[in-house]
């Protein structure tokens, strides 16, 4: 029942930013971590960064440095703040949250539905 709500998804040029948001059900009290994944076409599912609770992040390899995940616990959502983006990260971009904490119990692994990031000239 519980269902994250993600925005920010689009087509820009290389070196281009976005910055996506994820957003949790007002009822939800709070959410242990908090990340964004991805899958481009053909390929697998990749985790592209997340954030704790306690403000612990990790990010892959392939973005260190170029996006930046941030939380606002108040609202309960999380950002990704995407920099010089290149084509190879055109993918659908994924919320996920783990132990998402609400009214009706706790939610061990929530995903959105995802929102399209395309990088081309």
């Amino acid at each position: 029942q519980v269902q994250l709500v993600e925005s920010g998804g689009g087509s820009v040029q290389p070196g281009g930013s976005l910055r996506l948001s994820c957003a949790a059900p007002r009822s939800i009290f709070s959410i242990t971590t908090m990340g964004w994944y991805r899958q481009a076409p053909g390929k697998q599912r990749e985790l592209v960064a997340n954030i704790t609770s306690g403000e612990n992040t990790y990010y892959a390899d392939s973005v260190n440095g170029r996006f930046a995940i941030s939380r606002d616990n108040a609202k309960i959502t999380v950002y990704l703040q995407m920099n010089s983006l290149k084509p190879e990260d055109t993918a659908v971009y994924y919320c996920n949250a783990i132990d998402v904490h609400g009214p009706n119990g706790v939610y061990g692994d929530v995903w959105g539905q995802g929102t399209l990031v395309t990088v081309s000239t």
